[in-house]
């Protein structure tokens, strides 16, 4: 007789329901899993007949063979040996209750211990939408699977305890408050707030548009003038994560094995700060087994890169097309897998070799063939996907010294980036986005309409600056981002003509 177990396989951050099958047949005592299991699946035998025995249960004496269904996807990781192990009791006769709407999911040690497994919430809410009900998780992976809503969540520390849940003591349901976790987004402290920065007005306001709208920032200025901690302080302004948008997170970080087993929840927006000698595959994902790369954990948040004409070429090249399409696709000649990329891209850079062109009190030693050379490594097309570029003059000693610490704390600037980001919610309720940067083309028609003095002189700045579709397009959405800032219900004249400001500077 077969008998069978429900599971999930992921599938990037989503996840398919698979169907563990087991039979024992008249045959050596063996142990053959079959259906594309990857190396860690296929070990599951040895740890799935060490824990069944030290379980206080029986092995069969037969030939033992496992088919994980279907068979053409790609089987990894070690959630498997659970259900393995429930479909071999269920064909020793151990009275496990057999319901096509149960999920198993977990890992076994030699004792029958449940280990944690990665992916925990992906996998869980793929088993809820195939129609399970009930899922059996490792007790430390049970307050993350309880994220999903509209399923029984049992948390187990040993194998026995399953078992015993149907025949005996059963365990108790799973239940978390999403809002407990949800309360850490109201959070205002911050190692680095805006408050420490001295002067550079321009820059702060470049990035409190660049926070509201989730644009994209390039900082230009010499060594030592605050490029890198105003990157720092950007995360003290950025808006509370929506729910879904920290489920979303969630399913990333639980996959990538980075999720904080005290916190189920991600409750702030990502900041990743990646160094320039960092791997094309780091950041856009990848490897063998594809695993999420840096803007894919930088999702709903910021991507640093400091000293960004440092990083090689081809490495900054391939973010073109996740900066517009909001997603990555890796693929690779037996599958290919989505993973999203809706991050802000915020950039630093010298703007010659030596770092001082235009510096007011030490003097550029660059050719002009240098500073050309230098500055190509950002190509046209990768810049046209940036939304603002901002020049940041280092302070003179005397300004260091003299001027006072009085700058508007972050706190003060998140309220109006929280706002112009309810304002957008709001407006976009209906279109499937969150904010400005997420504007296609179509929608730009639509939101950001023009009145007939700003559109002639957006059309003759157009020809004036040689500006392509894109950056155009871009300038819109981003006056759209200072309109609402300022709470108006239109594009202004004055909205316009700062958006354009912050584009042609470079």
């Amino acid at each position: 007789m077969v008998t069978k177990a429900i599971t999930a396989a992921a599938v990037g951050i989503n996840s398919c329901k698979i169907e563990v099958e087991v039979d024992v047949t008249n045959s050596l005592p063996s142990v053959c899993i079959v259906g594309l299991p990857d190396s860690a699946v296929s070990e599951a035998k040895e740890r799935v007949h060490s824990a069944i025995k030290n379980s206080g249960f029986s092995f069969p004496t037969g030939k033992v063979i496992v088919n994980l269904a279907p068979a053409d996807i790609r089987k990894e990781g070690t959630n498997f040996d659970l259900p393995i192990a429930i479909g071999i009791l269920k064909e020793q006769g151990i009275d496990i209750k057999d319901d096509i709407h149960i999920g198993y999911l977990g890992e076994l040690s030699l004792d029958g211990t449940l280990r944690k497994v990665n992916g925990i919430l992906p996998l869980v809410s793929g088993l809820k939408n195939s129609g399970i009900t009930s899922v059996f998780v490792p007790e430390e992976n049970a307050k993350e699977a309880a994220l999903v809503e509209g399923i029984n969540v049992y948390g187990a520390k040993y194998l026995a305890d399953i078992v015993n849940h149907f025949t005996d003591t059963p365990l108790q349901k799973t239940v978390i408050d999403i809002n407990k976790y949800l309360e850490d987004n109201a959070n205002t402290d911050f190692t680095y707030d805006f408050k420490d920065v001295k002067g550079q007005q321009k820059a702060k306001k470049a990035l409190e548009i660049a926070a509201a709208g989730g644009h994209n920032i390039l900082m230009s200025g010499s060594p030592g003038s605050g490029k890198t901690l105003m990157a720092k302080c950007l995360a003290s302004i950025l808006p509370p994560l929506e729910l879904q948008e920290a489920l979303e997170l969630t399913k990333i970080y639980s996959i990538s094995g980075m999720l904080r087993s005290d916190k189920p929840l991600m409750t702030k927006r990502p900041y990743r700060a990646v160094h320039h000698t960092a791997s094309q595959n780091g950041i856009i994902g990848g490897g063998s087994n594809p695993k999420p790369g840096e803007i894919t954990l930088a999702h709903r948040g910021v991507l640093f890169l400091d000293e960004m004409v440092e990083f090689p070429r081809q490495v900054l090249e391939v973010l073109r097309q996740p900066l517009e399409d909001g997603e990555v696709v890796i693929s690779r000649a037996k599958n290919s897998i989505k993973y999203p990329a809706k991050f802000m891209l915020v950039g630093a850079m010298n703007p010659c070799p030596c770092g001082f062109l235009g510096d007011r009190e030490k003097e550029c030693s660059c050719s002009e063939f240098q500073i050309q050379r230098y500055r190509s490594k950002l190509s046209g097309p990768l810049l046209d996907r940036i939304d603002l570029v901002v020049n940041v003059p280092r302070l003179t000693t005397d300004e260091l010294i003299n001027m006072k610490s009085d700058s508007e704390p972050s706190s003060e600037i998140r309220k109006r980036v929280v706002k112009a980001r309810k304002i957008q919610a709001l407006r976009y309720a209906k279109e499937g986005i969150y904010t400005n940067s997420e504007l296609s083309s179509k929608l730009i028609k639509k939101y950001c309409q023009l009145d007939e003095k700003t559109s002639e002189f957006l059309k003759t700045a157009a020809q004036k600056y040689q500006l392509s579709g894109r950056k155009f397009d871009r300038i819109l959405k981003l006056a759209r981002t200072i309109a609402d800032i300022d709470g108006a219900d239109n594009i202004r004249f004055e909205d316009v003509t700062q958006a354009l400001q912050y584009r042609v500077e470079l």
